[in-house]
């Protein structure tokens, strides 16, 4: 399953980075996340995480992530080792007035069939949340007292 979404935010790359790169805040962004935990001291490249998952709006799977690219302020990285398995990227881009900023996921879900039935079902849902996240973090950065 794959997703992409852009957006352009008033704000700068800077800023945006703050934001995104402070776990323990993404939960109050987020829709589908509970809570995240950074496991140990790294917080950046190389960082884990336990990343509390919300199904259709019930905390329901604690997942495992690993930072594998940070370069702030315009590229942070994980990679997806838990329930769910693949990659997600942010991408921030300075643009005149702001950033432009771009989300991409692809996962599955094992087993191969039954997993991947399971997250076509899902993904009109998962859209849905990946497009209020951005809504969110999009009212966020420029109305935060940070914003540039």
């Amino acid at each position: 399953m794959r997703f992409e979404i852009k957006e352009y935010l008033r704000a700068t790359p800077e800023r945006v980075w703050e934001v995104l790169s402070d776990w323990e805040r993404q939960a109050t962004w987020m829709p589908d996340v509970s809570w995240i935990r950074v496991v140990g001291s790294d917080r950046e490249l190389g960082a884990r995480l336990e990343v509390r998952t919300k199904v259709f709006g019930v905390p329901l799977a604690t997942d495992q992530v690993r930072v594998t690219a940070w370069e702030p302020p315009s590229r942070l990285a994980v990679e997806h080792i838990g329930v769910v398995v693949g990659v997600g990227e942010w991408r921030l881009e300075p643009v005149e007035g702001g950033t432009r900023f771009t989300w991409h996921e692809s996962f599955r879900m094992p087993p191969p069939v039954l997993g991947g039935m399971a997250l076509w079902v899902y993904s009109p849902f998962q859209r849905f949340m990946l497009r209020r996240s951005v809504r969110n973090l999009k009212r966020l950065v420029e109305s935060d007292s940070g914003s540039g």
